[in-house]
């Protein structure tokens, strides 16, 4: 007898009801397989208790999705949407991370496609395919993967991404309590219920936005990020452990061990057995067993160029070969010095409408607002006290790396001339 709904406990908001649409896809393998994929990749090997799974995020994004569109629906904002819309919204946020990587998100620093790329490719694969064609045919197929590509027209876009998006609410609040920081407090029941949905001037449509009184909700959303991130997803033995993973599958790929495509569909314990069994036992062992690089260089961004060449962020394969020249140069073997400058510019971003309580609409941007919006114009520093460089290395350098900073002003062209003479890059 098929099930109209279930209820799950949870240990972030209690109580979930799954319905009936939900109920059809979460029993395949392709959502499955996300309880076996840790939420915050390696954070597990300085918070023990950061184990959770993207299965209970996922959840979780579902259950404030549609409490959410419970709230615009009872103050009557959604009647010209039809059902349909409101399911698929919901599903989304459910099917968000299907193409999550193992570890969180250290391949897609390694230069791996996006994981909400490959979550949309599941889509319509598979036991998934089947239930979602089941539940609304292809169109729905093609309106879930929009939504979480980030570019449906649906004004509930906001819901899945955006400054808004609900995503980030429950993996703040379920990080922190996991972790056992108190970094990640959101006032999530006073900025629920102030989502709205708002006509602006300078949008064709409604877009989702925010009331004038839910406002130091969204400032507690956005501090709480920051903070996660300067004390969580960028704490030095995470960033540690999370660059020799990297390095160890970059490795495994080049050897033909794993393909690019062919990490999407393991899970994160049977990808580090596979690692490890197949010969790169060095750096995923040594991550395993909790064996770090240790920061041979550790500077806060203001220390750095304020405007670094993106080759740090944007192309691996360089990034690889400086590690190499730099690791010579210091004494040490070929990937025995990491570099580390994780960059996420849209951190604490803001873009989305703010209707006031006269009832005018201003938009809120990185600017903020005068009097009612202060985070989002120190956003820039903020930013660059979480960010920081670091050079991790396996043994001390026979060379201090006080001049790293400067290699991040050099232009990738520049860096390739020199790494095809003589391969030195400091003086």
């Amino acid at each position: 007898m098929r099930r109209d709904f279930e209820v799950v406990r949870d240990p972030i908001w209690d109580n979930i009801r799954l319905d009936g649409a939900a109920l059809a896809v979460l029993d395949t393998p392709a959502v499955q397989r996300l309880r076996y994929v840790r939420q915050l990749g390696h954070a597990f090997l300085v918070y023990p208790g950061a184990t959770h799974s993207r299965f209970e995020h996922a959840l979780g994004a579902y259950h404030l999705t549609r409490r959410a569109l419970q709230s615009l629906d009872d103050r009557g904002e959604l009647t010209a949407l039809p059902a349909e819309d409101r399911r698929a919204v919901a599903l989304a946020a459910l099917l968000h991370d299907i193409g999550h990587y193992p570890f969180s998100h250290g391949l897609e620093e390694a230069g791996f496609p996006s994981h909400e790329d490959q979550g949309v490719a599941r889509l319509a694969e598979g036991e998934l395919g089947d239930r979602l064609k089941g539940l609304g045919g292809d169109a729905l197929i093609t309106v879930i993967g929009q939504l979480i590509r980030g570019r449906s027209p649906s004004p509930l876009q906001g819901l899945i991404s955006g400054t808004l998006d609900l995503d980030k609410i429950d993996y703040l609040s379920r990080d922190a309590r996991m972790c056992g920081v108190p970094y990640g407090n959101v006032d999530v029941d006073r900025l629920l219920a102030s989502i709205t949905l708002v006509e602006a001037e300078d949008s064709a449509q409604p877009e989702l936005g925010v009331q004038e009184k839910g406002v130091s909700a969204l400032e507690s959303l956005l501090f709480a990020k920051y903070q996660m991130y300067r004390n969580v997803y960028w704490h030095h033995a995470v960033r540690s452990a999370t660059c020799m993973f990297k390095r160890a599958v970059r490795a495994a790929v080049r050897q033909g061990v794993v393909t690019r495509v062919g990490v999407r569909d393991v899970t994160d314990d049977a990808f580090m057995q596979l690692l490890i069994e197949q010969g790169h036992g060095s750096l995923a062992g040594a991550v395993r067993d909790r064996r770090l690089y240790k920061r041979a260089l550790d500077l806060p961004a203001s220390e750095v160029t304020a405007t670094p060449e993106p080759w740090i962020s944007d192309d691996p394969d360089l990034t690889e070969q400086v590690e190499d020249a730099l690791a010579r140069w210091a004494g040490l073997e070929p990937g025995e010095l990491l570099l580390d400058f994780p960059a996420r510019a849209n951190m604490l971003s803001v873009r989305l409408p703010l209707r006031l309580r006269d009832g005018r609409v201003e938009r809120l941007t990185d600017e903020g607002r005068a009097g009612q919006l202060g985070l989002p114009r120190i956003a820039g520093e903020l930013y660059r006290s979480a960010r920081r460089l670091r050079v991790f290395t396996a043994r001390p350098p026979s060379r201090t790396l006080g001049s790293v900073p400067a290699l991040l002003e050099t232009p990738a062209d520049e860096l390739r001339r020199r790494l095809a003479g003589d391969g030195a890059l400091l003086p």
